[in-house]
């Protein structure tokens, strides 16, 4: 790409790409492993917005009025479209976010072709409740519900599974009768602008799904989560921005599902199996370079085999290979952008000051050639931290955990349970009622017992306290992307 030859991302508004004005703003999409530009981004207006808003508005009659089948017809289709240009995407992803390959096809794209036939399947399978109720004299009364499209709907969605979580929330949002108007990170542009190709090709019509590329306050988010037309809103991102966007729709009372962030326990047991907690542990930490809100930032460990857990997972740490997301070689990608390395620098900083002992990592690698531009850091664990430490409390959302010994179950669901946030804790146990018993216990959304991430799509996905407000997944995400109407008949 050259200065005078920009790669455009440009803004999708009822069925068709804007070209950006001779004036328009725009800005530099990043590659985070280079710190280069690889693309110019059209940035919209508000103007544009309400375009957006109001295309989504105009075709959502049509839409919601389409047969279920046929509207999950559009979405089977759309999955094997992604299908045949798996590499596309794979490539619109690692350009945005830097992340391996590997990770890419496996996780994100696979996910997002999975997303769109598993809500086909579910919304194709939906029934209705329905109750008989009654009456004196021998009468009776039917009550049965009728579930609506919310109508138009904002999908706002991060940088760290950009195309994921797109997927993860259109896909039912469509599939319920609903229009979407996206606002992607400005951090990941691509992939959504890419499945407006794919869902046009699929049959979507004009205006059911529209893209609007910008940042937050006085740009797209803004002007999308403060439009009147905007029915409701599904976000995916830091806590602050969440509690900002409810401040936003409260005046309008619009319904909102927020996954917001995370502070993560992992609870290691005397009697867990070692290498298969170790391999776990590896991957809840270290995932996506630890951008991920499920990722386990808090490992608190038996203190029988603290030493045994601390020296295997260090070992493997060490063991991740750094660099060019190209490489089938690679395990771990750059962080999403140098801001956020500065953030998280910032907390490594603050963990030695408070006398933490690094047992691995804690600096920034020298990688050579074009990658030591990028947003690198080195995968880090650390012991000497307790949960009154600023490092342990907040979210620090990269390769980082601290390691904190335990002696009894009470106290480590104690630990574990300790702070403001709640979505997701990992249990390592052979005993079977210890795995059901602490996981039951633990103040979160999901809990997993000797594994990490494992997903079923028709199960609720969501946080309590800070990590969120709603569910989505299966059966949640048609309530919210439902509203339901009463009929009582009496017969």
């Amino acid at each position: 790409m050259t200065a005078q030859t920009p790669r455009w991302i440009r803004n999708f508004v009822d069925g068709h790409f804007i070209d950006p004005d001779d004036g328009g703003k725009s800005f530099d999409a990043i590659d985070p492993a280079t710190g280069l530009a690889h693309a110019r981004v059209h940035e919209a207006d508000a103007p544009l917005v309400d375009r957006a808003v109001t295309a989504a508005r105009k075709a959502l009659g049509p839409w919601s009025a389409t047969a279920v089948r046929e509207r999950t017809e559009v979405l089977r289709r759309a999955a094997d479209l992604i299908e045949a240009r798996f590499d596309e995407f794979v490539a619109a992803e690692v350009a945005d976010t830097g992340k391996p390959v590997a990770l890419a096809r496996d996780l994100d794209v696979a996910r997002a072709v999975a997303n769109f036939r598993t809500f086909a399947d579910i919304v194709a399978a939906a029934g209705q409740e329905s109750f008989l109720t009654d009456l004196p004299g021998g009468r009776h009364a039917l009550n049965y519900a009728v579930r609506k499209p919310l109508g138009v709907v904002a999908v706002i969605v991060p940088w760290n599974l950009p195309l994921l979580l797109l997927t993860w929330k259109v896909a039912p949002a469509l599939a319920c009768g609903n229009t979407v108007v996206v606002k992607p990170s400005e951090e990941t542009p691509g992939t959504a602008a890419l499945l407006a190709e794919v869902l046009a090709e699929a049959g979507l019509p004009a205006g059911a799904y529209n893209v609007v590329h910008g940042f937050g306050g006085g740009s797209a988010g803004e002007y999308v989560t403060t439009h009147p037309g905007i029915d409701g809103v599904t976000f995916t991102g830091s806590t602050a921005t969440g509690a900002h966007v409810m401040r936003t729709v409260a005046p309008r009372v619009r319904p909102v599902s927020f996954e917001l962030g995370g502070k993560n326990a992992a609870l290691v047991f005397p009697d867990a199996d070692l290498e298969e907690t170790l391999d776990g542990l590896t991957r809840s930490v270290f995932a996506n370079t630890g951008q991920v809100c499920l990722c386990t930032e808090r490992v608190y460990v038996h203190r029988s085999v603290f030493a045994d857990v601390a020296d295997g997972l260090v070992e493997r740490a060490r063991s991740l290979r750094l660099g060019s997301p190209l490489d089938p070689a690679t395990t771990t990608g750059p962080l999403i952008s140098q801001a956020h390395r500065q953030k998280v620098r910032g907390y490594l900083d603050l963990a030695g000051e408070l006398g933490a002992k690094v047992l691995t990592g804690g600096g920034t690698p020298a990688l050579g050639t074009e990658l030591d531009g990028g947003s690198w850091i080195e995968p880090t664990l650390w012991t000497g931290l307790t949960n009154a430490d600023r490092p342990v409390r907040e979210e620090i959302f990269g390769p980082v955990a601290a390691l904190i010994p335990f002696d009894t179950e009470d106290e480590a669901v104690a630990l574990a349970n300790d702070t403001d946030y709640g979505l997701a804790a990992s249990v390592w146990t052979r005993d079977l009622r210890r795995g059901h018993r602490v996981a039951q216990a633990m103040n979160v959304g999901m809990s997993w017992v000797n594994t990490w991430f494992l997903r079923d799509l028709r199960s609720p996905f969501g946080g309590v306290g800070l990590s969120g407000l709603g569910r989505e997944g299966g059966a949640s995400s048609l309530h919210f992307y439902t509203e339901p109407t009463n009929v009582c008949v009496q017969l």
